[in-house]
Protein backbone atom coordinates (compact mmCIF):
# COMPACT_ATOMS: atom_id res chain seq x y z
CA UNK A 1 0.00 0.00 0.00
CA UNK A 2 1.47 3.51 -1.18
CA UNK A 3 1.79 5.80 1.90
CA UNK A 4 -0.07 9.01 1.68
CA UNK A 5 0.73 12.54 3.21
CA UNK A 6 -2.36 12.81 5.70
CA UNK A 7 -3.42 16.28 7.56
CA UNK A 8 -5.11 15.17 10.70
CA UNK A 9 -8.24 16.42 12.47
CA UNK A 10 -8.13 14.83 15.72
CA UNK A 11 -11.86 14.81 17.62
CA UNK A 12 -13.00 13.03 20.67
CA UNK A 13 -15.84 10.92 18.39
CA UNK A 14 -14.66 8.23 16.09
CA UNK A 15 -15.57 8.64 12.19
CA UNK A 16 -16.93 5.86 10.30
CA UNK A 17 -16.78 5.23 6.39
CA UNK A 18 -20.17 6.24 4.63
CA UNK A 19 -20.82 8.49 7.87
CA UNK A 20 -21.86 12.06 7.52
CA UNK A 21 -20.07 14.33 10.48
CA UNK A 22 -20.81 18.09 10.87
CA UNK A 23 -18.00 20.10 12.12
CA UNK A 24 -17.04 23.73 13.36
CA UNK A 25 -13.62 24.96 12.18
CA UNK A 26 -12.61 27.38 15.03
CA UNK A 27 -8.85 26.72 15.58
CA UNK A 28 -6.30 28.61 12.95
CA UNK A 29 -4.64 25.16 12.75
CA UNK A 30 -7.49 23.59 11.41
CA UNK A 31 -8.57 26.50 9.08
CA UNK A 32 -5.19 26.28 7.55
CA UNK A 33 -6.22 22.44 7.22
CA UNK A 34 -9.52 23.37 5.87
CA UNK A 35 -7.92 26.16 3.03
CA UNK A 36 -5.18 23.15 2.46
CA UNK A 37 -8.25 20.62 1.33
CA UNK A 38 -10.15 23.29 -0.09
CA UNK A 39 -7.22 24.39 -2.17
CA UNK A 40 -6.27 21.08 -3.42
CA UNK A 41 -10.11 18.70 -3.20
CA UNK A 42 -7.92 16.03 -0.95
CA UNK A 43 -9.28 14.41 2.13
CA UNK A 44 -7.96 14.69 5.90
CA UNK A 45 -7.70 12.28 8.41
CA UNK A 46 -9.87 12.12 11.55
CA UNK A 47 -8.74 10.35 14.35
CA UNK A 48 -9.92 9.76 17.79
CA UNK A 49 -8.45 11.33 20.72
CA UNK A 50 -8.87 9.63 23.94
CA UNK A 51 -10.62 12.32 26.28
CA UNK A 52 -9.15 11.83 29.96
CA UNK A 53 -5.84 11.02 29.26
CA UNK A 54 -2.56 12.94 30.38
CA UNK A 55 -2.95 16.55 28.87
CA UNK A 56 0.54 16.59 29.40
CA UNK A 57 1.22 14.17 26.63
CA UNK A 58 2.35 16.05 23.58
CA UNK A 59 -1.00 15.59 21.21
CA UNK A 60 0.39 13.28 18.56
CA UNK A 61 0.63 10.58 21.44
CA UNK A 62 -2.59 10.54 22.69
CA UNK A 63 -4.60 9.98 18.81
CA UNK A 64 -5.30 6.72 18.04
CA UNK A 65 -3.20 5.23 14.92
CA UNK A 66 -6.39 4.47 13.15
CA UNK A 67 -8.83 7.11 11.60
CA UNK A 68 -11.05 7.31 8.57
CA UNK A 69 -10.30 9.85 5.44
CA UNK A 70 -13.02 12.55 5.63
CA UNK A 71 -14.08 13.59 2.29
CA UNK A 72 -15.52 17.37 2.40
CA UNK A 73 -19.10 17.98 1.24
CA UNK A 74 -20.10 21.55 2.15
CA UNK A 75 -18.08 24.39 3.69
CA UNK A 76 -19.55 27.81 4.90
CA UNK A 77 -17.29 30.51 5.79
CA UNK A 78 -18.51 32.26 9.01
CA UNK A 79 -17.72 37.02 9.01
CA UNK A 80 -15.25 35.68 12.10
CA UNK A 81 -13.43 33.05 9.36
CA UNK A 82 -14.38 30.34 11.07
CA UNK A 83 -16.25 27.66 9.14
CA UNK A 84 -19.23 25.04 9.69
CA UNK A 85 -18.49 22.07 7.45
CA UNK A 86 -19.80 18.89 6.39
CA UNK A 87 -17.33 15.71 6.04
CA UNK A 88 -18.08 12.03 4.81
CA UNK A 89 -16.08 9.06 6.22
CA UNK A 90 -14.23 7.31 3.81
CA UNK A 91 -11.66 4.23 3.58
CA UNK A 92 -9.86 3.76 6.54
CA UNK A 93 -6.25 4.12 7.33
CA UNK A 94 -3.27 3.41 9.57
CA UNK A 95 -0.58 5.97 10.80
CA UNK A 96 3.03 5.59 9.62
CA UNK A 97 4.51 8.15 11.59
CA UNK A 98 3.97 12.17 12.12
CA UNK A 99 4.86 15.08 10.69
CA UNK A 100 5.45 18.72 11.55
CA UNK A 101 5.84 20.98 9.22
CA UNK A 102 2.82 22.27 8.84
CA UNK A 103 0.48 24.60 11.60
CA UNK A 104 -1.62 21.49 12.34
CA UNK A 105 -0.47 17.62 12.41
CA UNK A 106 0.03 15.85 8.98
CA UNK A 107 0.86 12.00 9.63
CA UNK A 108 2.22 9.21 6.78
CA UNK A 109 -1.03 6.99 6.41
CA UNK A 110 -1.61 3.93 4.86
CA UNK A 111 -4.98 2.84 3.48
CA UNK A 112 -6.23 -0.03 5.45
CA UNK A 113 -9.43 -1.50 3.53
CA UNK A 114 -11.14 -4.70 5.24
CA UNK A 115 -10.83 -8.14 3.66
CA UNK A 116 -12.68 -9.31 1.09
CA UNK A 117 -15.21 -12.31 2.76
CA UNK A 118 -15.71 -15.64 1.96
CA UNK A 119 -18.99 -17.39 1.49
CA UNK A 120 -19.43 -18.88 4.90
CA UNK A 121 -18.09 -15.57 6.64
CA UNK A 122 -20.33 -13.54 4.33
CA UNK A 123 -23.38 -15.84 5.56
CA UNK A 124 -21.82 -14.95 9.43
CA UNK A 125 -21.85 -11.49 8.61
CA UNK A 126 -25.35 -11.04 7.23
CA UNK A 127 -26.14 -12.70 11.01
CA UNK A 128 -24.24 -10.47 12.74
CA UNK A 129 -25.87 -7.81 11.33
CA UNK A 130 -29.60 -8.52 11.85
CA UNK A 131 -28.58 -9.40 15.34
CA UNK A 132 -26.78 -5.95 15.62
CA UNK A 133 -29.77 -3.76 14.09
CA UNK A 134 -32.27 -6.34 16.84
CA UNK A 135 -29.77 -5.12 19.77
CA UNK A 136 -30.67 -1.64 18.79
CA UNK A 137 -34.39 -1.87 18.99
CA UNK A 138 -33.72 -3.49 22.28
CA UNK A 139 -31.75 -0.86 23.57
CA UNK A 140 -33.64 1.96 22.65
CA UNK A 141 -37.18 0.61 21.91
CA UNK A 142 -38.91 3.84 21.44
CA UNK A 143 -36.67 4.34 18.80
CA UNK A 144 -37.41 0.93 17.20
CA UNK A 145 -39.32 1.92 14.25
CA UNK A 146 -36.93 4.68 12.67
CA UNK A 147 -34.19 2.36 13.21
CA UNK A 148 -36.06 -0.29 11.47
CA UNK A 149 -37.03 2.54 8.54
CA UNK A 150 -33.31 4.60 8.58
CA UNK A 151 -30.79 1.47 9.48
CA UNK A 152 -28.56 0.29 6.11
CA UNK A 153 -29.40 -3.42 5.00
CA UNK A 154 -25.37 -3.37 3.90
CA UNK A 155 -23.51 -4.37 6.91
CA UNK A 156 -20.80 -2.24 6.43
CA UNK A 157 -22.86 0.97 6.45
CA UNK A 158 -25.19 -0.42 9.43
CA UNK A 159 -22.02 -1.13 11.34
CA UNK A 160 -21.32 2.27 10.60
CA UNK A 161 -24.70 3.53 11.19
CA UNK A 162 -24.58 1.40 14.77
CA UNK A 163 -21.27 3.57 15.86
CA UNK A 164 -22.71 6.70 14.94
CA UNK A 165 -25.59 5.94 17.56
CA UNK A 166 -23.11 4.95 20.27
CA UNK A 167 -21.10 7.84 19.99
CA UNK A 168 -24.01 10.06 19.81
CA UNK A 169 -26.18 8.89 22.80
CA UNK A 170 -22.90 8.37 25.45
CA UNK A 171 -19.36 9.92 23.58
CA UNK A 172 -17.19 9.58 26.61
CA UNK A 173 -18.13 5.69 27.42
CA UNK A 174 -18.98 4.14 23.82
CA UNK A 175 -16.04 5.87 22.26
CA UNK A 176 -13.52 3.37 23.20
CA UNK A 177 -15.41 0.92 22.39
CA UNK A 178 -16.22 2.42 18.86
CA UNK A 179 -12.39 2.95 17.93
CA UNK A 180 -11.74 -0.79 18.77
CA UNK A 181 -14.64 -1.64 16.28
CA UNK A 182 -12.98 0.56 13.56
CA UNK A 183 -9.66 -1.22 14.13
CA UNK A 184 -11.20 -4.43 13.88
CA UNK A 185 -9.00 -6.48 11.27
CA UNK A 186 -12.49 -7.69 9.85
CA UNK A 187 -15.94 -6.75 9.45
CA UNK A 188 -17.55 -9.66 11.24
CA UNK A 189 -16.00 -8.66 14.29
CA UNK A 190 -16.44 -5.15 14.20
CA UNK A 191 -20.13 -6.20 13.96
CA UNK A 192 -19.38 -8.21 16.99
CA UNK A 193 -17.51 -5.65 18.86
CA UNK A 194 -20.67 -2.77 18.31
CA UNK A 195 -23.09 -5.60 19.26
CA UNK A 196 -21.30 -5.91 22.44
CA UNK A 197 -20.94 -2.28 23.43
CA UNK A 198 -24.42 -1.31 22.72
CA UNK A 199 -26.46 -0.59 26.37
CA UNK A 200 -27.92 -3.78 28.00
CA UNK A 201 -30.73 -2.06 28.99
CA UNK A 202 -33.50 0.61 27.58
CA UNK A 203 -31.74 4.08 27.23
CA UNK A 204 -33.66 7.05 28.19
CA UNK A 205 -31.70 9.01 25.69
CA UNK A 206 -33.58 8.75 22.57
CA UNK A 207 -34.66 12.44 21.58
CA UNK A 208 -30.82 12.41 21.35
CA UNK A 209 -30.92 9.72 17.62
CA UNK A 210 -32.73 12.74 16.08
Amino acid sequence: MPTLSLPLFPLPTVLFPGQALPLYVFEERYRALLRRVQASGEPFGVVWIERGRDSTLPLHERLSLVGTLAHLTEAEVHEDGTSSILVVGGERFRLRGMMFDEPFLTAGAELWPLPDSDPPEAQAIKQRGADLLSGMQRSWPERAAVLRQEAPAEPLLLASYAASLLCALSLDRAAPACNAALAAPTLLDRLELLLAALPAEASGDGAALH
